[in-house]
């Protein structure tokens, strides 16, 4: 790679507080391999494309996961695939939730400096890369994986599609769900179910918490953080509010509904008679601190993608075995959970220098032996994004008790309705994505926290998500 090149992804997207949490040359191929070293399940399709890009490079970035095993995998496949290639590709690792990821990723797109290939989520990010303008149209690899794989996940044909066009190739499917202790809820008489409402769940929470055996039922935070973020608008969306409507265009947030929402949860935090569920920081917690405690056996329930599961099977830790796996809870405007999953989806930047080897790598990535070794480190966290794919091993099907339920999720008839009109997914929106990337949500719940009345407190971030939806060109 060329010295520019190496500095911009170390130095200009920084190496500490930056949007980099790892960066290394994970994937250096032997450009003067042999075809006796080409790996015999990478594809004699892809090969024979590769054959003229023989000898290039290029770059990809990588939305960092949980489990440092899955990552470990990643980087195997991309080895294997750029030994079998005789290509050099350099993997860098992308830390998600710094909360200026896209604008960093913006700049290097603008300045000519941008890696040709990068996977990120699709429900948080590629509205707002297409709104910016730095994404390739990539229709024509979707339409060969769908003519080999059948269908993407549903959820990605709304998030990754922008006037009939994709901008993003879909991944792989990720499992979002919620976990209850099981051994704690029979030790106090109570049997799992697999619907609740929030308000079942919060009581649950409070009946099998006993500080003095540090139990803390309710291992959910308000602090800035992706997973914060995601357990306000759940709750808010069950209730039968949301950021924006359904065309994703003009913000709604201020509702009877929100309020409603917003003061349920603020009383979880604010009530003495809720204070023996929650854990002990609660309010300081970063991403990985639900994880954390519940992997300590702490936690009697979480909301969570799927690596706080995987990370307990996959390190054989007593939590997995007595874990009770859900959907999310349902709320007065729902009669079933509005839990969608969601997908990480490769994109390539405009500009890229070898987009060629981009998409050939992407439909490498996205097949059932290329993303098995990824799955089994990193199970119901990675899961096949693609009909066929789910078929491709056992063990997509049967590895984990989970599995059923995370392929139904992925492949469930959308969209999902609200009593009062909302239909999720609602249409992919760089205003709504943006909102929820500035922690609005997270700051909101701060201020009722902190004493400020819910209906003031969703007035005030209602007219901060109109200031963003304005940035974003959205007027209002």
């Amino acid at each position: 790679m060329q010295d520019r090149q190496l500095w911009s992804r170390r130095n200009f997207l920084g190496m500490g507080a930056g949007v980099l949490g790892a960066a290394g040359l994970a994937a250096c191929g032997d450009s003067s391999g042999s075809s006796a070293s080409v790996q015999p399940d990478v594809p004699k399709e892809l090969l024979d494309s590769a054959a003229s890009l023989k000898g290039s490079t290029m770059g990809v970035l990588s939305q960092k996961l949980y489990s440092t095993t899955a990552n470990d995998a990643l980087d195997k496949s991309i080895r294997k695939f750029a030994d079998s290639t005789g290509t050099k590709i350099e993997n860098s690792l992308v830390q998600a939730d710094a909360g200026d990821v896209v604008a960093k990723i913006d700049a290097e797109v603008k300045g000519g400096v941008a890696r040709d290939l990068a996977f990120m989520t699709d429900s948080r990010f590629i509205a707002q890369f297409h709104a910016l303008g730095d994404l390739e149209d990539v229709t024509d690899v979707v339409e060969a994986l769908t003519a080999k794989y059948g269908e993407p996940c549903a959820e990605a044909k709304n998030f990754c599609v922008f006037d009939g066009k994709w901008y993003a190739i879909p991944y792989h499917f990720i499992g979002i769900g919620s976990f209850l202790r099981k051994d704690w809820m029979q030790e106090k008489g109570i049997a799992p179910k697999d619907v609740y409402s929030w308000e079942e769940l919060r009581d649950v929470c409070l009946a099998i918490s006993d500080p003095g055996k540090r139990r803390f039922g309710w291992g959910l935070t308000m602090n800035r953080s992706g997973d914060g973020n995601g357990v306000i608008e759940a709750l808010i969306n069950a209730y039968g509010g949301s950021i924006a409507s359904n065309d994703g265009r003009k913000v709604t947030f201020n509702s009877p509904e929100t309020v409603q929402a917003v003061t349920f949860l603020g009383d979880i935090y604010t009530n003495p008679k809720y204070k023996p569920m929650l854990p002990p920081g609660v309010a300081s917690w970063t991403d990985t601190s639900n994880n954390e405690n519940w992997l300590a056996g702490i936690l009697g329930y979480t909301r969570n993608s799927f690596s706080v599961y995987a990370d307990s099977k996959t390190k054989k830790n007593p939590v997995y075995a007595n874990t009770h796996v859900f959907s999310d809870c349902i709320g007065p405007a729902t009669d079933k959970s509005l839990l969608l999953g969601q997908s990480q989806g490769f994109v390539v930047f405009k500009g890229a220098k070898n987009a060629a080897l981009a998409k050939l790598l992407a439909q490498y990535l996205v097949s059932g032996p290329a993303l098995v070794g990824v799955a089994k480190e990193a199970p119901g966290l990675v899961m096949p994004a693609w009909d066929k794919v789910w078929d491709a091993d056992p063990y997509f099907t049967g590895g984990d008790p989970s599995f059923p339920l995370l392929r139904t999720m992925s492949q469930q008839p959308l969209p999902l309705k609200t009593k009062n009109g909302l239909a999720f997914p609602q249409k992919a929106s760089a205003g709504q994505q943006a909102v929820v990337a500035a922690y609005v949500l997270t700051d909101m719940m701060q201020q009722v926290v902190q004493g400020t009345a819910p209906a003031q407190a969703v007035t005030a971030a209602h007219a901060k998500m109109v200031q963003i939806f304005n940035q974003q060109g959205l007027p209002q």
